[in-house]
């Protein structure tokens, strides 16, 4: 019966978390859908628009590493339900803006309350599921946040034509606060992070100090190079598939939805291989090797159009499958008590690679070398790896705190 019980609050754990990490996501990509509507209604550029999703993921991004030293030191759960109450208000409130400029500071708003979730879930999920199975949470965790991206564009653009730009934008802000009200009513099973019982931390495990550690430096290269293969794939597939290969429009987006699905399930798979093995570096490299192998095949070889699909398919399983383990050794590489802004700013180089590459790879592009981008993104894939090494040797390395005598 204990096991049983123990089984059902992991499970409302994730569930919680999950709900939330969801609309974070959803957030960030239900505002394109309305700019025709935007640029109609407030008379502004499409450059003007854009700068509010630049504001509120460039907020989000700023703020992850505050929030997360906000979280070691005070607990996740007050910053979690505060920052779910302040994203999905704003987002509810945009759909009462009369002007531009409120369009603006309630994307910072929003952007804020977004910047919570890394910091705030991964010290909760840390302390309060069973060991055994935390990489599977992780890995749902992960697939939520994924989901919400590919949720985002279709329900706001159906919510549209249905209520309106300002019917749906307050929807799915309301939607929102039965999150936060389901989490301040079951908080009581979200267990904070466990912290060391000690009256003063080693130097370099406190603080700014921990952040600028050679291992979680190159934990934040990891991420943020590995964000930047991403987005070559993302932004610029279709696009490369048509222009060296000839593949239909349709085709090549039908590859990257290939890729997206392969990644979304890959996650999954990840966790359930990080929860019954230790060995996630070498993991990770035989994936993320074979992910390259596959971006270069498809990038020099004219395959038929159902073998791009299936190739990308099978390339996206891999670089999903990658990221869970990788989750897993952050969390083995923050010390005690210190999960909160170990992640916040680890995950901030996500958000950086993101926004680094989709100009250089459009340059590439428009310089006539579109074959060159996936070279690129994969070359980048294999530096992801010496980051990834380098963190952990600096990880073995780093001394052990111990209690103050």
């Amino acid at each position: 019966m204990p096991r049983s019980f123990a089984f059902g609050r992991d499970t409302r754990v994730n569930l919680l978390l999950g709900s939330g990490h969801f609309l974070s996501h959803f957030y960030q990509l239900c505002l394109p859908p309305l700019f025709i509507a935007w640029q109609q209604t407030f008379e502004v550029s499409f450059a003007r628009l854009g700068l509010v999703m630049a504001v509120m993921s460039g907020t989000a991004a700023v703020m992850q590493t505050p929030m997360g030293f906000l979280v070691d030191r005070h607990g996740a759960r007050p910053f979690l339900i505060g920052g779910t109450l302040l994203m999905t208000l704003s987002m509810a409130a945009m759909g009462f803006a009369s002007a531009y400029w409120q369009l603006v500071l309630l994307a910072l708003l929003s952007g804020v309350g977004n910047s919570v979730f890394h910091p705030a879930d991964y010290a909760i999920l840390s302390g309060s599921i069973d060991p055994a199975r935390l990489g599977r949470s992780f890995a749902f965790h992960t697939f939520t946040g994924n989901i919400g991206f590919a949720a985002a564009p279709p329900a706001t653009a159906a919510l549209m034509l249905l209520l309106g730009w300002r019917g749906a934008l307050i929807f799915v802000g309301l939607l929102g606060l039965p999150v936060a009200a389901t989490i301040i009513w079951q908080s009581r099973i979200l267990i904070d992070q466990a912290r060391r019982p000690q009256r003063r931390a080693a130097e370099h495990q406190r603080g700014a100090g921990l952040l600028l550690s050679p291992s979680v430096l190159m934990f934040f290269a990891f991420f943020m190079v590995s964000s930047m293969a991403g987005a070559g794939i993302q932004s610029w597939l279709i696009t490369i598939l048509h222009q060296v290969h000839g593949v239909t429009l349709g085709a090549a987006s039908s590859a990257l939805t290939g890729y997206m699905v392969g990644q979304i399930g890959g996650v999954l798979l990840g966790g359930w291989v990080a929860d019954r093995t230790a060995r996630h570096l070498p993991f990770v490299v035989v994936l993320t090797i074979g992910a390259a192998a596959i971006l270069l095949l498809v990038g020099g070889v004219a395959l038929p159009q159902a073998a791009t699909i299936g190739v990308l398919f099978i390339g996206g399983l891999m670089t999903g499958a990658s990221r869970t383990p990788r989750d897993v050794m952050v969390k083995d590489a923050a010390p005690p008590g210190q999960i909160g802004k170990v992640f916040g700013f680890v995950s901030s180089g996500m958000s950086l690679g993101g926004a680094i590459m989709p100009v250089p790879y459009g340059m590439i592009i428009d310089a006539g070398r579109p074959e060159l981008v996936l070279v690129v993104v994969a070359a980048l894939l294999l530096l992801s790896l010496l980051c990834a090494g380098g963190a952990r040797v600096g990880f073995r390395r780093a001394p052990v705190p111990v209690a103050a005598e």
